[in-house]
């Protein structure tokens, strides 16, 4: 196990739990470093860990057509991923990849099932977390289907540092042309719009978020549906 770091509390999901389940949950985790393009998990792979994000972020994908795929989730602090141990289910569906370095706690499947079993605060939390991920799938879905690649880069980008916290991060432009399931190109001229209004800077895969504010005026309307459906059933 990896000398502690990071506070329990830096996780909202662990945060939002009474101390001592909280602590009795913790003393089965490790905490780990997650690179950036690690693959955690594929779909049909039996699920060995779940993870618990502190300052890094996971991007949750859907295979297509076996060569592509497309992002239509990102787990952060707000949340964990491996949810489907929560109704039973032992094997991933979708693809986690992690999006932005940090750290996490990760547990194994055995302990998470005892946890769960345990601590009732517990189920609740996460019961209303699946919620909040179905919804994202939902506006994931409809955002794919409807919106211009430079509003889904600018809510992607936002929904980034809501987890990464700092302004700037490393990406590339093949990493997010896998998470938008756009071309190349298509992400390049949506990241040179962006950093014309001066909202971003984009040089080498390192982004600076330089307008706050304008970038979120620049994203879809997704970005502000996902978080007011967050808060409104987590709590802020």
């Amino acid at each position: 196990m990896l000398p502690a770091k990071t506070s329990p509390t830096a996780n909202r999901l662990l945060a939002a739990l009474p101390r001592k389940e909280r602590q009795h949950l913790l003393a089965g985790c490790e905490e780990v470093d997650l690179a950036f393009a690690t693959v955690l998990c594929e779909p049909g792979e039996p699920i060995r860990h779940v993870y618990f994000p502190a300052d890094s972020s996971i991007s949750v994908l859907t295979p297509i057509d076996g060569s592509a795929s497309v992002e239509v989730g990102l787990v952060g602090n707000e949340g964990m991923l491996g949810i489907p141990l929560v109704l039973g289910v032992s094997a991933w569906a979708l693809r986690g990849l992690v999006q932005g370095s940090g750290r996490a706690w990760r547990m194994n499947a055995a302990s998470f099932r005892s946890a769960l079993d345990a601590s009732p605060a517990l189920q609740r939390a996460l019961n209303r977390y699946l919620y909040v991920l179905m919804a994202q799938l939902a506006q994931a879905a409809a955002c794919t289907r409807f919106h211009v690649v430079e509003t889904r880069l600018a809510r992607l980008l936002l929904m980034t540092q809501d987890r990464a916290h700092p302004d700037h991060f490393h990406i590339t432009h093949e990493f997010l042309a896998c998470m938008l399931g756009v071309r190349r190109v298509g992400v390049t001229k949506a990241a040179t719009s962006l950093q014309s209004q001066k909202l971003i800077s984009y040089s080498r895969g390192n982004i600076t978020i330089r307008n706050r504010g304008g970038l979120e005026a620049a994203a879809c309307t997704c970005y502000r549906a996902d978080k007011d459906t967050y808060d409104q059933m987590m709590g802020r």
